[in-house]
């Protein structure tokens, strides 16, 4: 991602590195980190220690890992988005009605955010949790939410993120992109055909204000043998234009 601040504290840059890694290695001595980022093991000491002092990485042995304390940052910033509170419970109901796992997004900074995930009875478990954050092209629910952004921004988010593969169904050409997006358009809901994962399919819709700006999106996901047809195109897409209608009510009147 390309860099915006004119004149960005480095440490502050370099620590935030060291957390990214701590996710992306599951836990890390100094020393892997060091030969990670090709730092003195000293230096890259002195960081974890005051990440540590600052209880934002726990250490077990020699292995530091990212600490809850970062639950709380973000339990606070999702408590105040207005649109988290209002779909909560209607997400919760949607999972409950379908028995599948229904799910909220938002975009922020040009990456898909993951407000709450529901697991209704039949639900399959996903990589996915509250707060993952994604491309916004390899899933239905960041298709839905960029087909209602304007042209000028999906470009902005293309020349920022790319358009990365995650399976050889993910659309990776920009073209093709604004294709689907306009047919998303045209139809009100996005399909992620295993464009993220393998073996999982979803139907998503947007969440949009009486203003037509789009404030997230909600979806419904299913293992691929299970959620096709008939069942996906009109049982499940139906209950989530229905849920999405609700949603958007309340967002108004509320």
């Amino acid at each position: 991602m390309a860099k915006e601040a004119k004149n960005a504290v480095k440490s502050i840059e370099t620590a935030f590195d060291i957390l990214d890694a701590l996710i992306e290695l599951d836990g890390a001595g100094s020393t892997e980190l060091a030969r990670h980022f090709d730092m003195p093991k000293s230096t890259v000491h002195n960081y974890l220690s005051t990440l540590h002092q600052e209880e934002l990485v726990v250490k077990d042995g020699s292995t530091y890992r990212v600490g809850i304390r970062f639950l709380e940052y973000g339990a606070y910033a999702r408590q105040r988005l207005n649109i988290f509170e209002i779909a909560n419970p209607e997400v919760d109901k949607l999972a409950r009605s379908t028995g599948e796992l229904a799910n909220l997004m938002i975009e922020e900074h040009g990456r898909g955010s993951y407000l709450h995930r529901a697991r209704g009875e039949d639900a399959v478990m996903v990589e996915a949790h509250v707060g993952t954050r994604v491309p916004l092209h390899s899933t239905g629910l960041g298709k839905a939410i960029l087909a209602h952004l304007p042209e000028e921004r999906v470009e902005e988010i293309i020349a920022t993120h790319g358009l990365e593969r995650f399976t050889p169904n993910t659309i990776v050409d920009r073209d093709s992109l604004f294709t689907e997006l306009r047919e998303i358009r045209d139809r009100g809901l996005a399909f992620d055909e295993e464009e993220r994962l393998r073996g999982l399919r979803c139907v998503a819709a947007p969440i949009l204000s009486n203003n037509g700006r789009v404030l997230g999106a909600v979806s419904v996901s299913g293992p691929t043998n299970r959620v096709r047809g008939e069942y996906l195109e009109d049982e499940l897409a139906q209950r989530l234009k229905e849920t999405v209608n609700v949603i958007e009510l309340n967002v108004t009147y509320s």
